[in-house]
């Protein structure tokens, strides 16, 4: 119980005071514990950064594998894609301090945040080639894309989200649904490769 309130102050810290600014002292003010109570959990606020972020970005992936179906759903490829969608942008405009964390805190935490942030990247690019490839399996006359594809699709996406997100405009991301299906589906059924 300590630990998760202590996870839920120091995302809530950082998003607040910047997570170069953000103190032990904020995070057990805010999760209402002794700093003994944290250093039972973790060894420093940049330990604590770092769980908050893993936990932050398995409940992300929890959401969209939930939303999004699997292969033997039997529901149109493009209706699971939708559905990844809705749920990617919708749990970050109703976790906006996590959001602030994940997409804009994590560059100040240095080498191990960025390497987090990397391992979720990596995950999602390899989400996005196994939707395509089931996707494909659905529509035959979809075209292969080369892998470089799904990398800019994602970078295209954290653009435009994190954007919004240090606009501080996080309320705002699902509005971005339509734009995001229309970008992938634009890029991904609709690959032309020049000669």
């Amino acid at each position: 119980m300590h630990r998760e309130r202590l996870i839920r102050a120091v995302v809530a810290s950082s998003a607040e005071c910047g997570y170069a600014e953000m103190t032990v002292a904020d995070v057990v003010r805010r999760a209402r514990v002794s700093r003994n109570v944290f250093y039972e959990h973790f060894a420093d606020k940049h330990a604590a950064f770092l769980v908050a972020l893993d936990n932050g970005a398995e409940l992300i992936f929890d959401r969209i594998a939930a939303a999004g179906g699997g292969p033997g759903s039997g529901s149109d490829a493009v209706d699971r894609l939708r559905a990844a969608i809705h749920a990617y942008l919708h749990f970050l405009a109703t976790e906006p301090e996590f959001a602030r964390c994940f997409l804009i805190e994590v560059f100040a935490a240095g080498p191990h945040a960025l390497e987090r942030l990397r391992a979720a990247q990596t995950r999602f690019v390899a989400g996005i080639a196994r939707w395509h490839a089931l996707a494909r399996a659905q529509h035959p006359n979809w075209p292969e894309v080369p892998e470089e594809a799904y990398l800019a699709l994602l970078g295209a996406m954290h653009e435009i989200v994190r954007t919004r997100v240090g606009e501080r405009r996080t309320a705002e991301l699902p509005e971005l649904e339509p734009t995001a299906l229309a970008l992938y589906l634009t890029t991904l059924t609709g690959w032309r490769r020049t000669p």
